[in-house]
């Protein structure tokens, strides 16, 4: 691995669309950070199965988060870790292997997020209805997409993916302060829900930093870039942050003053890539 002073976490889903279009000049930007020799670890809420696609064409070959923090997943050979093998029952493996990656889970497995869910929507009366549970026909209804990309919607390694139907604003007020109560994680994403049980963006990012450390034998400044609505669940855990905002800088430059080691560039800029490669490379 080639030596460098910064890895990037960039949250991706307002960037690439969910069939796989990128928003233009994101194919050059991934093609000058490999050039330069900057990681980039992807953040999505999708699946690995959902995120193959993209990764392949914008040519993303670095690691990437998938299910809003479930876990990590290393494309084959990346800082050389093997899956584990001869883990008892009891025990929990720290790497598996998940397709052609290697997976550093946080969360558990899908079947516990499903029982839970299960069991949380018979407590509390509150009827959910799991894309799993979903003839392929009813799939394509309720997502709005071709059968292949509706079908990949519901494969997941570790969350469940549902939605509420029916209900009322009280009911699911009630619903998601009992998951609460179960520390079953309830996330919405626009008409849909997932639930999981112990994921973690911070832990995901923390456990790649270390690897990142130890390859390069120095630490690498985290430096996090995202969309207004996606920087809340990513900036905290950051050392550095790049905001790319639809409104100009101007416009908030009072935000940027309080935060030293904060950037904001307008997204909607002509050559906006050229601009995040820039505060990539300066020094705060």
């Amino acid at each position: 691995m080639r030596q460098t002073s910064s890895v990037l976490f960039i949250a991706v889903d307002s960037l690439i669309l969910i069939r796989g279009k990128s928003i233009p000049g994101l194919d050059e930007f991934t093609a000058a950070l490999d050039h330069q020799g900057i990681p980039a670890v992807w953040l999505t809420s999708r699946s690995r199965l959902q995120f193959d696609e993209p990764r392949r064409k914008l040519g993303h070959a670095h690691p990437f988060i998938a299910e809003d923090g479930c876990a990590a997943y290393l494309p084959e050979d990346y800082f050389h870790l093997r899956p584990e093998s001869n883990i008892s029952k009891s025990q929990r493996a720290s790497t598996v292997r998940l397709g052609r990656f290697t997976c550093i889970p946080v969360a558990e497995a899908l079947p516990a997020a499903a029982d839970a869910l299960e069991t949380l929507s018979a407590d509390t009366g509150v009827p959910v209805v799991t894309l799993r549970s979903l003839s392929l026909r009813e799939l394509v209804q309720n997502t709005g997409l071709p059968e292949r990309e509706a079908e990949l919607t519901r494969q997941r390694d570790f969350d469940q993916v549902f939605f509420l139907a029916g209900v009322s604003d009280l009911d699911v007020q009630r619903f998601l302060a009992e998951g609460r109560n179960r520390n079953l994680q309830l996330r919405q994403h626009g008409v849909f829900w997932s639930a999981a049980i112990g994921a973690s963006t911070q832990r995901c990012i923390r456990d790649l930093s270390m690897l990142y450390d130890r390859a390069l034998r120095q630490h690498a400044h985290i430096v996090g870039i995202a969309t207004e609505d996606l920087s809340p669940g990513l900036f905290p855990f950051c050392e550095r942050t790049i905001l790319l905002s639809n409104r100009s800088q101007d416009s908030d430059s009072a935000d940027l003053s309080t935060n030293p080691r904060a950037r904001r560039l307008e997204l909607r800029a002509p050559d906006i890539w050229e601009r995040v490669l820039e505060a990539i490379s300066t020094r705060n």
